[in-house]
């Protein structure tokens, strides 16, 4: 299955908006493909206000966000790959949702959890434990 985790990011951020509140976007500038203007992250980290009013062209997709900011009265691209997102929350109350930090690889589920028989055609198998 799709990772869930672009489809909740464009569903908090429409609730937030919505609410009158502002959306800002928790990054890991450590991971591959991100691009935002040097010299804003603190501790590999950098929070984006992503309001209507603050950026122009927001894409919400599957792979990425990728909207065009101002910082320092300067305009930049940036692009954050959806594996560097760990979070999203509303800047006046902090209500939104952290998510799972993964490898990057786009699966957000851990390696140790099971994966269900496919077809279900598995039979079960038991043994006694003493």
């Amino acid at each position: 299955m799709n990772s869930s985790k672009p489809y909740l990011l464009r569903a908090l951020h429409e609730w937030i908006v919505d609410n009158g509140c502002t959306p800002h976007i928790l990054v890991d500038v450590t991971v591959n493909g991100v691009a935002v203007p040097p010299g804003y992250a603190e501790d590999d980290r950098i929070v984006l206000n992503i309001s209507p009013s603050a950026v122009r062209h927001l894409l919400i997709a599957n792979e990425s966000v990728s909207f065009n900011a101002r910082f320092g009265g300067s305009p930049y691209d940036i692009h954050v790959p959806m594996p560097a997102i760990m979070g999203i929350y509303a800047r006046e109350n902090g209500q939104g949702m952290v998510f799972e930090h993964t490898d990057g690889s786009g699966d957000d589920d851990p390696d140790d959890e099971p994966t269900p028989p496919s077809g279900g055609h598995e039979r079960p198998a038991l043994r006694v434990v003493k």
